[in-house]
């Protein structure tokens, strides 16, 4: 049984999930909005996330119906569709937002920002190695 990796993950996950909430404050930041319900749930996911790309094995050991999945027992393909996943979220969550600017129906988030948060859930293991070091003392 592999590590499980719970406070990098956490700390890595809210840190991203901080990210998407900043973002979606000014993408949303009008009269009647719930940016906060949705920034709530941008961070959730980005802990989970966070958390299932840290501990693949664990993941993939525990959630046997990802067994079925072809191809899934390897790590960077586990990890590229957890982040489709991620993409599939922020522009489905940002599409059902109602704007009262212009006749727009939903946000849209851009593509560039929607990749930005995918990558980093993606490489967070890589990211935590870099910064890991520098926090570990204050953990």
């Amino acid at each position: 049984m592999a590590e499980l990796i719970i406070i990098p993950a956490i700390i890595l996950g809210l840190i991203i999930g901080l990210y998407e909430l900043f973002l979606i404050h000014k993408d949303e930041n009008f009269s009647g909005s719930h940016w906060f319900g949705h920034g709530l749930h941008a961070a959730i996911w980005a802990i989970a996330a966070t958390f299932a790309v840290m501990n693949v094995q664990f993941v993939y050991e525990n959630l046997t119906f990802l067994q079925g999945i072809k191809y899934l027992d390897n790590q960077w393909i586990f990890r590229g569709a957890i982040g489709l996943i991620t993409l599939i979220k922020v522009h489905s969550a940002s599409a059902v937002v109602k704007t009262i600017v212009g006749s727009s129906k939903g946000l849209k988030e851009t593509w560039a920002h929607s990749l930005i948060v995918v990558l980093l859930i993606y490489f967070s293991p890589e990211i935590w190695s870099l910064i890991g070091p520098l926090v570990n003392s204050y953990i």
